[in-house]
């Protein structure tokens, strides 16, 4: 949203997201415990996933926080017993204690960007998903802010973006929050991109933000402001419409 980029091909745009969320990559993306034994299945019976094997037992006997059942997940979220199964082995993957804390969801999220510095955008992304604010992300947490980013309506996944531009969560974005927001993108870019990014770029991403967004010229972005203002732009609302389905 910030900046109003051009939009990419489903597709394209399919690929990328997925690379951003560890429990989602293509497997032709390396993952961080590749060289470790993958457990067959990841969550016992008694909370609706399927487990057969004494190392399923085993494993479950290590988790720090167990998920909710299975169908309680399926009534939170917009995703199917089987999403639901795959999901959850994804984040077990890469997060065996059964949450994540923010420094490892940079290490995690850092894979993606080598090329520049993701910790800062990262550290916000973290606390867009960390809804009650405890520090840290559970696959609850995680299936939840992912069924509304992919599954959710256009309303909802706007709602999201605002939370997650709105860094203080006093119900208004303002031209710091966004300024902040735009320099974290730009240096998870990286210097070196083609063509290089101008010095002033993110700052004239944010008066472009604020001249469509700010409608009575306050200084700040409300909420209201927010939806009114995406859904009368034709390429955020195809932007968003391109998130159906993509799992």
């Amino acid at each position: 949203l910030p900046g109003n980029p051009p939009v990419q091909t489903k597709k394209a745009l399919k690929q990328r997201f997925l690379k951003l969320l560890p429990c989602c990559r293509p497997k032709s993306i390396p993952s961080l415990s590749e060289s470790k034994t993958v457990l067959a299945s990841a969550f016992l019976s008694s909370s609706g996933f399927l487990a057969d094997s004494v190392e399923d037992e085993f494993e479950l006997s290590t988790v720090c926080h167990r998920p909710e059942g299975l169908e309680q997940l399926q009534e939170q979220t917009k995703f199917t017993r089987k999403e639901l199964q795959v999901l959850y082995r994804g984040f077990k993957n890469e997060c065996p204690s059964g949450i994540v804390n923010e420094e490892n969801f940079k290490q995690i999220y850092s894979q993606f960007f080598p090329q520049g510095d993701s910790s800062t955008y990262a550290t916000f992304l973290f606390n867009a998903f960390d809804t009650d604010h405890d520090g840290s992300v559970s696959f609850e947490d995680f299936v939840s802010g992912l069924s509304t980013i992919l599954r959710g309506t256009i309303d909802d996944r706007l709602n999201w973006a605002f939370n997650l531009y709105d860094l203080n969560k006093d119900g208004c974005i303002t031209r710091e929050e966004m300024l902040d927001i735009m320099k974290s993108i730009y240096d998870m870019m990286g210097k070196y991109t083609y063509p290089a990014m101008r010095e002033e770029a993110p700052r004239e991403h944010v008066e472009n933000f604020f001249q469509k967004m700010d409608r009575n010229k306050d200084g700040v972005v409300t909420i209201e402001e927010f939806l009114e203002s995406c859904q009368k732009d034709e390429n955020i609302m195809r932007s968003m419409q391109l998130f159906d389905s993509v799992i």
